[in-house]
């Protein structure tokens, strides 16, 4: 045989049986007796042999492969996600290939058209906070490459997603406040383009509506989610002539900005501004004056969830013009972090 890796050739040869004989028995396939199944894969151990994937998969006319596309892994929200992706994915045999936009549309079109061309199966995405052409993910739908939807979701007709129903979370952040005696509440979402900002600003105002608040438009301002936005949307805040005396921030991250600014500020926090935030990331854990309280999206079970929509969609054949969309949405829920 030389230097070159054993094959099924080589087996069936050394044996005297047939290569399809060699390749179910490799198999476990019931039609070959026990005795040829062990006389097999013994000489299949003794010669190393490995089986040649490519032809397995061109075969079954998959790759096992799944692209998935987050905006940053240096997020914990999005890090627990792809532990909830990863663990799926294990047990189904199947390998992840990872791509971090880092909330840049180009950025994320070149990995698209990457995992594409490396033939994934189908794909797991969390949009960018920029993305407002979906050109690529058409293209995607264009070539039958299912795809699932993660936290993020683009405004696109037909299809599959998994996140959490923030609007239940804002209710009861807004509710929590006003027991507390708050009246004027202010709100620093995410940028404008990112549906998940009019998800929650339309919970705000309607959380402010059933508690029969006026609506103050000036209380609502937008952050881009970076560390300098968030100190502009803190900034903006302070700057009120009649100031807020709780807000309600995007995330715990734009929380935790804000606040540093406030303090910086000379605010007392949590007495003179109350904090409320989204996702009860890990982060609030160590802070000096954390949120009074967090909005838990529940991330692993999205990713659980995203990735056994896909599987579900891969064994149906993926992609059809008839099927049936997922849009599930996971319950959120308040977590009171300062009891104080």
């Amino acid at each position: 045989m030389g230097s070159g890796k054993a094959t099924i050739v080589d087996i069936a040869k050394k044996l005297g049986i047939s290569k399809s004989t060699v390749s179910r028995a490799l198999s476990d396939h019931h039609s070959i007796g026990l005795r040829t199944k062990m006389r097999v894969k013994q000489l299949a151990a003794e010669l190393n042999y490995e089986p040649d994937q490519t032809a397995i998969f061109f075969k079954q006319r998959k790759t096992f492969l799944i692209g998935v596309i987050l905006p940053s892994l240096s997020i914990n929200f999005f890090s627990s996600i792809l532990s909830g992706i990863e663990d799926i994915a294990y047990e189904k045999n199947y390998t992840l290939l990872l791509g971090q936009s880092r909330d840049d549309e180009e950025r994320e079109k070149k990995i698209v058209e990457t995992m594409k061309n490396h033939r994934v199966d189908g794909m797991l995405i969390s949009i960018s906070k920029n993305t407002s052409d979906y050109s690529h993910f058409e293209l995607l739908k264009k070539n039958k490459i299912p795809v699932v939807f993660f936290d993020r979701i683009p405004q696109m007709p037909e299809i599959h997603y998994i996140a959490s129903k923030l609007e239940s979370g804002m209710i009861e952040a807004v509710n929590f406040l006003v027991k507390r005696g708050h009246k004027i509440i202010g709100l620093i979402n995410g940028p404008e383009k990112l549906p998940a900002s009019k998800e929650r600003y339309d919970a705000y105002i309607k959380a402010l509506q059933n508690n029969r608040i006026k609506i103050n438009e000036s209380l609502v301002v937008h952050s881009d989610i970076t560390v300098d936005g968030n100190n502009e949307a803190m900034k903006k805040i302070l700057a009120l002539k009649k100031r807020p005396t709780a807000v309600i921030a995007f995330n715990d991250y734009v929380a935790m900005d804000a606040i540093h600014y406030a303090k910086r500020h000379k605010v007392k926090v949590n007495k003179d501004i109350s904090f409320v935030s989204f996702a009860n990331e890990a982060i609030c854990d160590y802070m000096d004056h954390p949120p009074l309280a967090s909005i838990e999206q529940f991330p692993y079970e999205q990713g659980v969830k995203a990735t056994e929509t896909l599987l579900q969609l891969l064994q149906k054949g993926g992609e059809k013009d008839d099927q049936i969309f997922h849009n599930i949405l996971l319950p959120s829920q308040l977590v009171v972090r300062v009891t104080k």
